[in-house]
């Protein structure tokens, strides 16, 4: 059964039905952490109810293009991860993988625009030769630039080829999504950072929470859309 997941061993930041059946798909391996991540057949299936049967997501996958952040994807087993932009071109339709305000992962719908851009947390970086800076990024990716870029911040980058668009630094004043912990997917301004432990202001009110937590989405308001009134959770 190494290819499925008990249902009610699967992590709580996926919504699902633990009643339902006994297995769910596991994801393969990829770029993000189970916890922050789903195979894109849940997604098709049980997300955005595309289909009702797991055989009929792989016949929407083999004969229809489903993208993610641009690309092509096949197998049911993918994993699609927070901040993924999942794309129907054959629908115009696009989605975002964020957290809600429970920390769970939801889909929220954007425009063919926003699609086009994408977020990254710079994780580790390395010095190259002739000022050139490798960044490694928070979902296993690396690219190479010779901008101003501290661990912590983020940095936006085109869809698909990976082009650089812009610096979000991890500065007070910036708008950071909570990733994880108690507060993961609350959305609020950066007050202060204080060695490992960072504040932030949401709804009024100074909230503690760890510097690793943060992800820079702005440098004043956001610049992808974070919850709206039309996430895609579960089935009704």
């Amino acid at each position: 059964m190494k290819n499925h997941l008990k249902r009610i061993a699967a992590p709580k930041t996926w919504i699902l039905d633990r009643q339902q059946n006994i297995f769910i798909v596991r994801p393969n391996a990829g770029a993000h952490s189970l916890d922050t991540g789903m195979s894109l057949g849940i997604i098709l299936r049980d997300i955005l109810h595309h289909a009702s049967m797991m055989g009929e997501v792989r016949k929407i996958l083999n004969n229809k293009e489903v993208l993610v952040d641009g690309k092509r994807r096949k197998d049911h087993r993918f994993m699609v991860g927070l901040f993924d932009v999942l794309s129907f071109p054959e629908l115009k339709k696009q989605y975002r993988v964020v957290l809600d305000n429970q920390g769970r992962l939801i889909l929220v719908e954007i425009s063919a625009a926003e699609s086009t851009l994408k977020p990254f947390k710079v994780i580790g970086k390395t010095m190259l030769s002739k000022g050139k800076i490798q960044l490694n990024l928070y979902d296993g990716k690396n690219i190479i630039t010779d901008k101003k870029v501290k661990v912590g911040d983020s940095i936006v980058l085109e869809l698909p080829q990976l082009a650089f668009k812009e610096v979000l630094p991890l500065d007070p004043g910036a708008t950071v999504f909570l990733t994880k912990g108690k507060h993961g997917g609350d959305v609020g301004k950066l007050q202060e950072i204080k060695g490992k432990e960072a504040l932030y202001l949401a709804n009024g009110k100074e909230i503690e929470t760890a510097k690793s937590y943060l992800f820079v989405v702005g440098k004043k308001d956001p610049i992808i859309t974070l919850h709206n009134s039309t996430a895609h959770t579960k089935r009704n």
